[in-house]
């Protein structure tokens, strides 16, 4: 599969930090969320609470792939937290979930090839996704190489950029280096004016949180700074949730029509 041929379709995933957000990922058409808490630390395993809870309102409707991410921090795990990490893996399956994302680097900066062997191994039947510890990775593309032999379902990554319009280029590579045995999915600050552009890289499956702030609310008693646990919170927003998914659409569509100048979206 090469990026110069694309398809109209594209599949979207929505993150998800509750029931709510899996509510407006199905109503979006959303095939999947990736769901997870503390988003504003790069997101990290939900309670087994918020799994069950996301999977009811899921119902049939959306996959709820469940983040394994024990701290923040870098992808190098200890012993402690791999066996956290595997169970946490075992437990979203048993709550329903549809799959599970993972990643787990060396001290080289490579993914660790038995701690991933270990997570894949405990999901079972269960999907299993590679996050963007890739786009920390020492040699990305060689890092996609080591995933494929894996036999993952799907890398998340925003092309070893910032974002995924940045990494573009990069996101370009991927997927031709996929060739069709691993998913391609972009993720990372994608808004609605920034999908056409991610989009013409070739990747086909776009990850996002359209999410907006809520100020906080201490019940009117003043807390002080964020660090004491009171602040203000993010969540989804349906609006800015169907913008993106609309112009994702149109932009894939526009990519794959013989009357397009150019034949991609730019």
């Amino acid at each position: 599969m090469s990026g110069a041929a694309p398809t109209s379709a594209v599949t979207l995933e929505l993150i998800a930090q509750d029931a709510a957000a899996v509510r407006v990922a199905a109503s979006i058409g959303a095939a999947r969320v990736e769901l997870c808490q503390a988003l504003a630390l790069g997101g990290l395993t939900p309670s087994l609470g918020t799994i069950e809870a996301a999977v009811r309102a899921a119902g049939d409707a959306v996959g709820v792939h469940v983040l394994i991410r024990p701290r923040g921090g870098g992808f190098h795990y200890t012993a402690d937290e791999f066996a956290v990490m595997e169970s946490d893996v075992r437990a979203a399956v048993a709550a329903g979930a549809a799959g599970v994302v993972i990643g787990c680097l060396d001290e080289a900066g490579r993914f660790d090839l038995d701690g991933m062997r270990r997570l894949r191994d405990a999901a079972g039947p269960a999907g299993v996704a590679a996050h963007r510890a890739i786009d920390v990775s020492a040699d990305p593309l060689q890092a996609l190489d080591t995933l494929i032999e894996l036999g993952l379902d799907r890398v998340l990554t925003s092309g070893a950029a910032p974002t995924a319009l940045a990494g573009r280029d990069t996101l370009r590579a991927f997927v031709e280096r996929a060739e069709g045995r691993i998913v391609v999915m972009a993720g990372g600050g994608v808004t609605a004016a920034d999908a056409p552009g991610i989009l013409a890289s070739g990747v086909r499956d776009l990850h996002f949180s359209a999410k907006r702030t809520v100020a906080g609310d201490a019940g009117g008693v003043s807390m002080g700074s964020a660090g004491s646990g009171v602040g203000d919170y993010e969540v989804a927003d349906a609006e800015i949730a169907r913008e993106i998914a609309e112009a994702a659409r149109a932009a894939a569509t526009s990519a794959s029509s013989p009357s397009t100048p150019g034949g991609a979206a730019r």
